[in-house]
């Protein structure tokens, strides 16, 4: 019995596509979701801010030394979870705060509870600003140089192994970098 050559082309098809799959699955990756904010100046904020809060402005964010632009919102759990780890590092440089999409009693309820980490805050109560910086969820956390640079974006909340393995070097780095000028 003869195969005939156009019998063969579906399988070796799928056999091409399910090696390419299979490539693209265990193929070495960084764990990193690129940002094109990457070395760029921080982008613009909402000019609103919680009652009783300072403003958040882009004369802070271009001031001397390392800081933190954090996007959060009372409603979300692992802004939540994250919190006790944005206090912390509040007492070590300057953390700000943009709450978004968060009706401004339950953000106000949230700080008054849990504390409150951020040396100035902004408001983006429709996600205008977390496109311009191109935040998908909160929370999201940015390092920012001295000269209002974006150096480093993490996704997610800072906790546990990705908060040690991946946030902490990245801050280190931009402290080190900072002291070096």
């Amino acid at each position: 019995m003869r195969i005939r050559p156009l019998v063969l082309i579906p399988p070796l098809a799928f056999l091409a596509i399910a090696l390419l799959f299979a490539w693209g699955m265990w193929r070495g990756t960084d764990n990193e979701t690129p940002s094109t904010m990457i070395g760029r100046a921080a982008p613009a904020l909402p000019a609103t801010t919680l009652p009783g809060k300072e403003q958040l402005t882009p004369e802070m964010l271009a001031a001397p030394g390392v800081k933190l632009v954090n996007f959060w919102a009372s409603w979300c759990p692992p802004c939540r979870a994250e919190h006790p780890t944005l206090m912390a590092l509040s007492e070590q440089l300057p953390v700000y705060g943009v709450n978004l999409r968060d009706p401004e009693p339950a953000a106000l309820r949230f700080l008054d509870a849990d504390g409150d980490p951020f040396a100035a805050i902004a408001t983006d109560p429709r996600g205008r600003g977390a496109i311009d910086w191109g935040v998908t969820a909160p929370p999201e956390t940015f390092i920012v140089d001295g000269e209002g640079r974006v150096l480093f974006r993490f996704i997610g909340a800072l906790l546990r192994e990705d908060y040690t393995n991946r946030f902490l070097p990245a801050l280190e780095e931009a402290l080190a970098a900072e002291a070096a000028r």
